[in-house]
């Protein structure tokens, strides 16, 4: 499990240069850091599939540190994921918005056209783009608010975790030590008990052969 672990941690890291690269992108080049990227999220994907087959494997023991790891790579994936979402909307922004600039140079008016209904609708349009965009920003952000409680909330339950396995193993001790007492304790009766035969034993012998 530790090398597929790595491999698609070291993936993940890779994506960020990607995405970086794909930011930067003109129109001519995004198509193609796209399809890597997508390729990219593909092996990522399967990967993780794998992980989980092998995290049910793992020892009891192993298996909730497993769990974790694995949780958090789900977490990055999910956030780069977004974040390609992100990029693509405003590639196809900026693209929607160059396409209708270049309609607009190249659309020739007469004295009677009524140019100013056109460049209303362009204006909404451009509007309607900039408000979606802000509200896609505000659900990541409030999205990333809630992966930040749910990481604080996870980090609490571990620490209750080490707690409670703190108080299983003080338990454990307490049950072989009260075990080595009652063992003694038998022991002890033996002794006991065989002590006072012998000296019965020995005191009617006593008095048999002396009277």
């Amino acid at each position: 499990m530790e090398p597929l672990y790595h491999e698609t941690n070291k993936i993940l890291q890779e994506v960020h240069a990607l995405l970086s690269e794909y930011d930067r992108a003109g129109s001519d080049e995004a198509p193609d850091v796209e399809r890597r990227l997508g390729d990219v999220f593909d092996a990522i994907n399967a990967n993780v599939g794998r992980l989980e087959i092998l995290v049910n494997k793992e020892p009891p023991t192993r298996r909730q540190n497993a769990r974790l790891r694995l949780d958090q790579l789900k977490y990055d994936r999910q956030h780069l994921e977004a974040a390609l979402r992100n990029m693509q909307h405003r590639h196809y922004q900026h693209e929607e918005e160059a396409r209708q600039r270049e309609q607009l140079l190249a659309q020739s008016f007469r004295p009677n056209d009524d140019a100013s209904v056109m460049i209303d609708h362009t204006l909404q349009h451009h509007t309607g783009l900039s408000n979606a965009h802000r509200e896609v920003d505000n659900l990541l952000g409030s999205g990333g608010s809630i992966l930040g409680n749910l990481r604080e909330q996870r980090g609490a339950l571990k620490g209750v975790q080490k707690r409670v396995l703190d108080i299983a193993n003080t338990l454990g001790m307490s049950n072989t030590v009260m075990r080595l007492i009652e063992r003694r304790t038998t022991q002890d009766k033996v002794i006991l008990w065989g002590g006072i035969i012998v000296t019965c034993v020995i005191m009617y012998l006593t008095i048999k052969y002396l009277t």
